[in-house]
């Protein structure tokens, strides 16, 4: 996608030094554009742990790097030794986005097909790009897919805007290119079909203030923020046409881990009669796991993220406030757990299907490498 009019991705190799991986500092967005650069697997996963980078398909694509620095860091005795401690420190650093463990394996697989060092190395670095590339590509794909449901609406509404209301950031940024939520949204846009986006601001972090509306505006996207609890009432009045979110892992029954809150807009959307849909790439699928619920880890952060917000002040600085009083503690589940029966459709880079067992596995007879 285009910064400024300038195409940027969110991660790759310094041009001038392939040592080093390059990625956009989201801590630093909406107010400034910044390049941060990790030279270390311990780098990648501080950048992972902090949310310098951010969201599942760009969480695995920056684990897919972090093993190829991993694999330039390795000794040449005991780099085996060395690959599978990096892989155990990656996949500690966020536990419930399945595209991390899912691209610190297929690294693991790449480098263990390698003779020397040196080929571990260059297939690494080989697998890795490979990786990134995958993710964009898939991205643009269920786009293209997801496209169709929207065109669909627009023809039923002919003249009007089709409004479409989305929950944290599941955009190019959470990816390595046009994401997955947007990614149909951007799709139709370009086609020249009337789209308006609803924002969730998306506390506590405000991704969707900070992320989402900053790259829909740089798309020319128009768009409106709201608090996270406005969703509902705009559905009651017929405000929304469609609902769609991002996840971060999907069972192979269809239940859905997302961003925390993504469970109430699927309860309202259920209640309004309005499609609910959950877009992401086949590396976020767990066909592990049936019972989302009961089995998919959800991350819990520091309870600092809910009781203090940071923002540009007026006189242009970056400053965290306290919201609550000294005392109070605050608790922070990062994601909840959809159930399959809320989503009305699942759109991925092979198609869209229902959220079931059934149909998942209709598009996925055999598991993505």
């Amino acid at each position: 996608m285009k910064v400024n009019g300038k195409p940027y991705r969110t991660i790759w190799l310094k041009e001038s030094d392939d040592r080093v991986v390059q990625v956009i500092d989201q801590l630093k967005l909406p107010h400034a554009f910044e390049i941060a650069e990790l030279a270390s697997v311990a780098d990648i996963c501080s950048a992972i742990r902090n949310m310098t980078v951010r969201g599942a398909g760009l969480i695995g694509a920056s684990a897919g790097f972090g093993m190829y620095l991993a694999s330039l860091e390795a000794p040449e005795h005991g780099v085996h030794e060395f690959m599978r401690q990096a892989a155990t420190d990656l996949r500690a650093t966020r536990p419930t986005a399945a595209n991390l463990a899912w691209a610190v394996e297929r690294m693991l697989r790449a480098i263990a097909l390698g003779s020397t060092p040196a080929d571990m190395r260059q297939r690494a670095k080989k697998e890795a790009v490979a990786l990134a590339d995958e993710d964009a590509e898939h991205c643009r794909r269920l786009g293209e897919h997801g496209l169709a449901l929207i065109a669909a609406i627009a023809q039923r509404k002919p003249g009007q805007c089709v409004n479409i209301l989305t929950h944290c950031n599941a955009g190019w940024l959470a990816f390595v290119d046009f994401g997955s939520a947007t990614a149909p949204i951007y799709a139709a846009h370009d086609a020249g079909i009337p789209v308006h986006v609803w924002v969730d601001e998306t506390r506590p972090r405000n991704q969707g203030a900070s992320l989402t509306s900053w790259e829909l505006g740089q798309h020319g996207v128009p768009h409106t923020l709201i608090a996270d609890n406005v969703g509902g009432h705009l559905m009651q009045h017929g405000l929304v046409d469609m609902v769609i979110t991002g996840a971060d892992r999907v069972t192979r029954s269809g239940d859905v881990a997302n961003k925390i809150g993504t469970y109430l807009k699927a309860l309202a959307a259920r209640d309004n009669g309005i499609p609910m849909l959950v877009a992401l790439p086949s590396s976020t699928f767990d066909f592990t796991l049936a019972d989302g619920i009961a089995s998919i880890p959800i991350e819990e952060r520091g309870a600092e993220e809910v009781r203090f917000v940071s923002g540009k002040v007026s006189h242009g600085g970056i400053e965290a406030v306290q919201i609550c009083p000294d005392t109070t503690p605050a608790r922070n589940w990062g994601f909840d757990v959809t159930p399959a029966r809320l989503v009305t459709k699942l759109i991925c880079e092979r198609g869209i299907c229902d959220a079931n067992e059934t149909a998942i596995l209709a598009l996925f007879p055999k598991e993505p490498e």
